[in-house]
Formats: C-alpha cells, sequence, structure tokens
C-alpha cells in the first residue's frame, strides 16, 4: 500500500512530534481513515520529505513522530512562469492542477479584455486561496516537494510589463516560430496563454511591444485549458525533464 503525503504548512524537523492541521486531520482520520502505527509521508515545502509514524489519531487531533527527513528533489531544470487569462469555473481549476503535475513553478491568473469571468476582489481573493489549495493538493498527489505559487489575479499588461529574464513566449495561430525553433539553451520561460475568445488585437501587439516571442503550437485550434496543458508539455520535453 502506497504511503500517504501530506503537506504540512510549517517548517518540518527531524525527530519532532507535530499535530496536522484541521484539514490534514479531517482527511487523515474521516478519509483515509488511518490509525496509530501507521506511516505517512509529510513535506513543507522545503523540497525534503519525512516519514513519520502516527502516534494518535481521532477525528480531531492527529499528532505524528518525524523521522529523518530526505532531501527528494523532483523539480524540473526548467523554470517555467505560467500566466494563465482566467477560464471559468473547472477549466481554470483544471488547467492548475495539472500545471502543478508538469513541473510550473509560478501562475499568475490574469484578466484580459476578453475574459468571461467576471469577480469582485473579494472574490478573486477566495479564489486565489482556493487555486493555491489545489496547487497543494497536486504536489501531494504527484510527488513534488516544492509548492509552486499562486499569485494574485492582475491585469495582463501588469504581468506582461513585469522585469523579468525568462525568455517571454505567447502562443498564436498565425505565429511563424515554433517551441522546436527556440534557442536550445533556455532555462527560464514566461508563458502567456490567452482567454477561449483568443487575445485581442491590441493585446498582440501589446505582447509584442514587451518581447513575447509568437509560437505556433500547431494546425489545429485548441481550447484555453488544452492550450496551456500542451505548451507545457512540449516545453518540458525540449528544455525541462519529460522524455
Amino acid at each position: 500500500m502506497r504511503v500517504p503525503r501530506i503537506y504540512h504548512p510549517n517548517p518540518l524537523e527531524s525527530g519532532a512530534i507535530i499535530q496536522l492541521s484541521d484539514n490534514a486531520t479531517n482527511h487523515v482520520s474521516r478519509v483515509l481513515r488511518m490509525s496509530v502505527g501507521q506511516n505517512i509521508e509529510l513535506f513543507d515545502g522545503s523540497n525534503s520529505i519525512f516519514i513519520g509514524q502516527i502516534l494518535e489519531a481521532n477525528k480531531k487531533s492527529v499528532k505524528i513522530q518525524l523521522g529523518l527527513a530526505t532531501i527528494a528533489n523532483r523539480e524540473s531544470p526548467l523554470d517555467l512562469h505560467l500566466g494563465q487569462v482566467i477560464s471559468r469555473g473547472e477549466k481554470m481549476e483544471f488547467t492548475i492542477q495539472k500545471s502543478v503535475e508538469l513541473g510550473v513553478n509560478i501562475i499568475t491568473p490574469l484578466l484580459s479584455e476578453r475574459c468571461n469571468v467576471k469577480l469582485d476582489p473579494r472574490r478573486l481573493s477566495k479564489k486565489q486561496q482556493q487555486w493555491q489549495s489545489i496547487a497543494i493538493s497536486a504536489c501531494e498527489q504527484c510527488g513534488r516537494n516544492k509548492i509552486p505559487l499562486i499569485r494574485p489575479v492582475m491585469p495582463i499588461e501588469a504581468w506582461c510589463m513585469e522585469k523579468d529574464d525568462a525568455l517571454k513566449i505567447n502562443l498564436h495561430p498565425k505565429a511563424q516560430s515554433s517551441i522546436n525553433t527556440l534557442l536550445a539553451s533556455v532555462n527560464k520561460i514566461r508563458l502567456l496563454i490567452g482567454p477561449e475568445g483568443g487575445l485581442s488585437p491590441d493585446e498582440i501587439i501589446m505582447t509584442t511591444n514587451y518581447q513575447f516571442t509568437n509560437i505556433l503550437l500547431g494546425p489545429r485550434i485548441l481550447r484555453t485549458e488544452t492550450t496551456a496543458l500542451t505548451a507545457i508539455t512540449a516545453l518540458q520535453v525540449r528544455f525541462g525533464d519529460l522524455g
């Protein structure tokens, strides 16, 4: 049986006895129905893992005795920052979950002219917390021990104009270049994925003004959530650790 993996939001130390968070306690005691003496794997975002043994397990409290720390680096050599214009409901959640599994380091949700999601600042803040929780769950599932950052929502131009030494890529159906024509020694990329209706002509010009390179993925038009995952996969094959 696979040892369950749980993220702990505070720094862990070998030999320490810790109490799991309320959410983790509920998951371990009520969902997994684990009991005293069973092992569990914990990580705190430091790229280390700890195999711990359950000392106490009930509906209100789960206490763990931590073993020795082990470095477990499962991060890609490609530093990838995804700028994703917000899509509706589960599509955005799906994109975040799968992007984390594929090795993205940072995700910034964006607002654009054709973005059809309208949320007030309070709801956007709650969405950010929800998306960060999805990223954590994806790490628990896929084995990553560093948690990708989900940044606050921001306008697309504000994101494009940020100072960054990364190669900047925008996917465009009429582009002349492809991922295979990019430089062979890229280790940091800022990837822009537009909304379901695509970027407006003014936004495309704007990205060019901020030194984004237009890239064509292929001859077919992909949905926004398919585009993100296809592009990330292709970039990880070309410059990262897939394939």
